[in-house]
């Protein structure tokens, strides 16, 4: 099968090129409002959409929308990939007399480098069907993020750990050298080998668990969706569980990810975490990095309540928690959490770079809303961090970035408007706010190019609010450093270029 489905690629990348089945036509064709409906998995509209476009139309019903598709207008659509050959590779079936109908789903993904298209097993939003248990997903929520969060700069190699469907190896394709990528399931190899043939694109795929495939090989990046959900330690869908308690598939990534970096290269891991009664889910994190080596930025994004967490999951693998083999099922997964005092789930990203230094970790939560790509940012963090390393913040010149507004929010009081609070908010990049004082905004009013060292203004401002120096200096520089750490302060006259962020633009499955 695997030959016949390679075998394929050729005569049906030509047919998705002749008819412009890629990311922007798709969003001409069905406007604003049929992308929508798409992303809310209603066809009707997407389908009233498609009548005027011709074999893109039917491209789009066949592979988005799972109809069937008369095999006269299959057989245009796919030209010269014939209908029969399209059958034998198992990308379509036949579904009734003279129809056929999409085996796979292959959707156009635009990450700002060109279209690729995107083998993988069709998830049952628009035809429902069962979640087979080594279903390889598809362009989700969950991997739209890891493409967003995931630095673009240059490298020699990168490691994609738990492939699934290549689309993060096709991602990394555009910016590395070469690209290795591994995942357990033997479906996950071929839809994988697939989507890279189907882009024209290399990649080495190694079929094996976690990182027994690439042992004793470094990488310059590292990228992972690994099966992270946070369960029973037990495996019903190959993409999603792990087989290890809790949080134990995320605490395996963690650990041995920067034992195959080179030296100043970075990982970038979707991961799960515990909340546990009485316990600090950052310590928890960072327990699981070594003492030495490693710069770590965590960033957790959301915490899921554990009976949420358990009926979401529960419906994304097709089981009904209503029924008596579900509740079951969610009973045992529930008193699990309990016994292990469970209180909350957290997701979010982790970034790793390799050092040869003590290492650093800041763990905190990202929950509110930011439009700028996550990727670049993290290398932009680890180059604020390197200068912190090795200049002395209070015998430096600081300047505020660009993107730096003052904030003061004021509310109704007894005698008209009370100041509430003061903060500095960046505008871009994370959106990061950190409150102040007011004797923090009087420093900060004077950080300039050319202007004083941190410590000179430090000591002007003591003198003028008649406070202890040394104590101020602790205070301010603490503050400052934290803003460097952040982006909100900047070394002046020292500009830490970030890429420009990549755009993406793609059909996303639900799961």
């Amino acid at each position: 099968m695997t030959a016949t489905l390679l075998s394929a690629c050729p005569p049906l990348r030509e047919a998705f090129v002749r008819c412009r089945y890629d990311a922007d036509a798709l969003l001409d064709a069905l406007g604003d409002a049929g992308h929508a409906a798409l992303g809310r998995s209603e066809p009707v509209p997407v389908r009233i959409a498609c009548r005027s476009h011709g074999d893109l139309g039917v491209l789009i019903r066949m592979f988005l929308l799972v109809d069937d598709i008369a095999e006269a207008d299959a057989a245009s659509a796919l030209a010269p990939l014939s209908v029969d050959d399209a059958i034998a590779a198992s990308i379509l079936v036949r579904s009734g007399p003279g129809l056929v109908r999409a085996s796979v789903d292959i959707r156009p993904l635009d990450t700002g480098t060109g279209t690729r298209w995107v083998v993988s097993d069709l998830d049952g939003s628009m035809r429902p069907a069962p979640t087979a248990s080594d279903h390889v997903l598809g362009v989700g929520q969950a991997s739209l993020s890891l493409l967003r969060g995931t630095p673009t700069t240059p490298v020699g190699s990168v490691l994609d750990v738990g492939t699934g469907c290549g689309v993060q190896a096709v991602h990394a394709a555009g910016y590395a050298g070469s690209v290795t990528a591994t995942d357990i399931s033997e479906r996950s190899m071929l839809l994988a080998a697939a989507t890279m043939a189907l882009n024209q694109l290399d990649a080495e795929l190694i079929r094996g668990s976690w990182f027994e495939p690439v042992t004793g090989r470094t990488f310059d990046r590292i990228v992972a969706n690994p099966p992270f959900v946070v369960g029973l330690g037990t495996v019903s869908h190959s993409y999603r569980d792990s087989g290890l308690d809790l949080d134990g598939a995320s605490k395996l990534m963690i650990e041995n990810a920067p034992a195959h970096l080179n030296p100043g290269g970075t990982a970038v891991i979707l991961a799960s975490w515990v909340h546990v009664e009485g316990e600090d889910w950052r310590a928890r994190v960072a327990s699981w990095l070594p003492d030495h080596g490693v710069d770590a930025w965590i960033l957790q994004r959301d915490v899921a309540d554990p009976a949420l967490y358990v009926g979401t999951w529960m419906r994304d693998g097709g089981v009904d928690p209503r029924d008596d083999a579900g509740a079951a099922q969610a009973t045992a997964w529930l008193e699990h959490f309990a016994a292990a005092d469970v209180t909350g789930i957290g997701f979010g990203f982790v970034y790793l770079r390799r050092t040869d230094l003590p290492t650093d970790v800041l763990a905190e939560d990202l929950r509110h809303a930011f439009e700028d790509p996550l990727g670049n940012e993290a290398i932009d963090y680890f180059a604020r961090l390197q200068w912190l390393r090795e200049n002395d913040p209070s015998d430096s010149i600081f300047e505020l970035d660009i993107s730096t507004a003052l904030e003061r929010v004021y509310l109704p009081g007894a005698e008209g408007w009370e100041r509430e609070v003061t903060r500095v908010h960046r505008g871009n990049g994370p959106n990061w706010q950190h409150e102040i004082d007011e004797l923090g905004a009087t420093l900060l009013s004077g950080l300039s190019p050319g202007g004083l060292r941190l410590n000179e203004l430090i000591e002007l401002l003591a003198a003028a609010n008649d406070l202890d120096v040394d104590e101020l200096s602790i205070s301010a520089t603490e503050l400052v450093v934290g803003l460097v750490r952040h982006g909100l302060v900047r070394p002046a006259g020292i500009r830490i270029p970030v890429p420009s962020p990549d755009t993406f633009s793609a059909t996303s499955q639900d799961k």
